[in-house]
Order: C-alpha cells, then sequence, then structure tokens
C-alpha cells in the first residue's frame, strides 16, 4: 500500500476534478443495454469493454443502487485491464419496477434476483470470448451471487464478495421481527408496504450515514438521485425484509455445494448486515473442504459498509486485495 500508482490514495484531495474530467470521459464509452428477468420485466446492465482486454469482472450491487453509482469502480477495473458488465436488480437503477409506489423496494421472490442473474450471464457471460470471468459484489449482490454459484460452481474463476448480505441486522429480537413478517405476509397492502420504521426515499445528512465516512463520494451518491429522481428507492417492503432474511438462510445452507474461489471482504463498523453470518459461512465451506480465501473474512478496518465507496485508504486496501486475489486465479 506503500505506492499509488492508481491514485487510489489520493483520489479524494481532487474528487471533484476526477469525476468532472476524467470519470465523465469514461462514463461517455458506456454501452447501455436490456433483457427481459422473470415475469418480463425490464434489466437493464451497462458495459464497458476493450478488445484489449481478455478477462471480465462482473459487478453484483446491493439493494436500491444502480450501476450509475459504480462509474468511478468501473473506470479503476476498466483501466486495470478488465472488461466490466454491471446489472441493475429488478426494481432498482434503471431497471423496471414492480409496484405503483417505485419507492418501495420490493421483490417478488428473492430466487427472482437469482433467475435474473442466470439469464444475464447465459446472454452476455457465457457467450463472451473472455478467456477468465470474475465477480464482484456488494450487500444484496453477494447473496444473489452466492445463491446462484450454489448451481453454477464452474462459471466464473474466483468470486470477491464486499459485505455480503448473509444476515441482516435487526432492531428488534428475531423472534418478534419473524413473528410480524409471518403476520404480514397474511395482509398484502402491509406485505407491500414500508417496513416498519421506513419509508419513502429522502436525502440523509452525511453525518447521521452508516454507510461510509467518504463526505465526497456520500454526496456524489445523492447527486444521482437528484440528477434522476427515477432511480430512487426508498426503504424494504415488509415482504423483500422476509425474503431477505430467508435468503441469507439459504446460503448457509448451501455454501457447502459452492467450489469457487471466494474472497470475503467485511467491514469494521458494519451496521448494515451481519457480519457474523460472514464468520459462519467461511467456517462451512472450510470444514467442506472449501474454504474461503485466508480462512476468514478479511476485514477492512474502520469501514462502513460500503467498502467500495469509503475514504481513499479503505477503499485503496480492499481494491488491491480483490484485485490481487483476482490476479492469483488468472
Amino acid at each position: 500500500m506503500a505506492q499509488d500508482k492508481n491514485g487510489w490514495l489520493s483520489r479524494e484531495k481532487a474528487f471533484s476534478a476526477f469525476t468532472m474530467g476524467p470519470l465523465t470521459d469514461f462514463w461517455r464509452g458506456r454501452e447501455e443495454r436490456e433483457f427481459l428477468g422473470v415475469d418480463d420485466v425490464p434489466v437493464r446492465y451497462v458495459r464497458f469493454c476493450d478488445d484489449s482486454h481478455d478477462r471480465v469482472i462482473v459487478v453484483c450491487p446491493g439493494r436500491i443502487e444502480s450501476y450509475v453509482k459504480y462509474a468511478e469502480l468501473a473506470y479503476d477495473l476498466f483501466y486495470s485491464g478488465f472488461d466490466v458488465l454491471i446489472i441493475d436488480h429488478r426494481g432498482q437503477g434503471r431497471s423496471g419496477r414492480l409496484l405503483s409506489d417505485t419507492h418501495r423496494g420490493h421483490v417478488v421472490k428473492f430466487s427472482d434476483y437469482v433467475e435474473d442473474f442466470d439469464r444475464f450471464y447465459q446472454q452476455e457471460v457465457a457467450t463472451g470470448t473472455w478467456r477468465k470471468r470474475y465477480v464482484l459484489a456488494h450487500s444484496m449482490g453477494g447473496a444473489i451471487t452466492t445463491l446462484w454459484l450454489t448451481k453454477h460452481s464452474q462459471a466464473f474463476d474466483a468470486v470477491a464478495l464486499c459485505a455480503p448480505m448473509f444476515g441482516i441486522t435487526l432492531r428488534w429480537p428475531e423472534w418478534m421481527v419473524r413473528h410480524l413478517l409471518d403476520w404480514a405476509e397474511g395482509h398484502q397492502r402491509i406485505r407491500e408496504g414500508y417496513a416498519i420504521g421506513t419509508g419513502r426515499w429522502r436525502a440523509l445528512p452525511f453525518s447521521v450515514n452508516v454507510l461510509t465516512h467518504s463526505r465526497e463520494r456520500y454526496r456524489r451518491s445523492l447527486r444521482f438521485y437528484a440528477d434522476e429522481p427515477a432511480l430512487r428507492v426508498g426503504g424494504p417492503t415488509w415482504h423483500w425484509v422476509r425474503e431477505g432474511i430467508l435468503a441469507g438462510e439459504e446460503v448457509l445452507a448451501g455454501a457447502t455445494a459452492i467450489t469457487t474461489p471466494i474472497f470475503l471482504l467485511q467491514a469494521e463498523e458494519e451496521r448494515v448486515v451481519d457480519n457474523r453470518a460472514h464468520q459462519r459461512f467461511c467456517e462451512i465451506r472450510a470444514a467442506a473442504g472449501h474454504p474461503c480465501e485466508g480462512e476468514a473474512p478479511y476485514v477492512i478496518n474502520g469501514a462502513y459498509h460500503e467498502i467500495l465507496f469509503e475514504k481513499d485508504d479503505m477503499r485503496a486496501e480492499a481494491l488491491h486485495a480483490i484485485l490481487e486475489f483476482f490476479e492469483r486465479h488468472r
């Protein structure tokens, strides 16, 4: 980490100049595409490709996120020698919404995300000419990717999971939450309504956010929603929370079926997902003879949930570790 040949350790010092100059120029070269997911919901994705690249990284974002937010990451991966593909999950980003209130984070079945990812893989990734294929997934995207891998372990050469959603941090006792979620399932208006304590999207002050310590990157994320209101997604529905919890349990139950090399990064100051589930996932895989890289989560000290959008030093540490991991599987 002593060298900073990519400028990753000093980018925030001139962040506006970088985003308005090189990053904007890079973003203009994108290819935006679409396919039909489960129930004919349109699913959007973006490509950054160059004929000189023979490896690809598929980026699988988290809940409420869009590939629009991932421009900086795509820039860094592309100029590290990889083609980059980023999917917008159903119900968020530029993909089709499922409810009349487009701010509600909703899904009919969590497996719909997984099936969409499969269609994306079959259409875009499997047909490519890349010599090596990798995945970089964040939060909910980590759960989606991992569930998909239980049936497609040989599809990717290596997978990096950043703060994957294998468990959700709950404000109340688990038994109480499960009771409320099960009750809500019987009442459509409630099950498709905002989970308690959440609501429509609104811009929160940087001082109360629990996603990143980077003021510059946080402000940039908020600007995306200000410039393109259609991207906004607020709190999850009761049903989404139930599906998310069950998905985490399914991930742990299916961990032994995955033989793909996996590198799991964890945020030390996590407030969104349950870090204990990461440790359990690594333990299960190690017992099955397929340990995660390092046999335990790689902890980014001081980081909040959005490791890839953290302050320069934490983000650079994570990116270097991820790319070094991919290099070991080239």
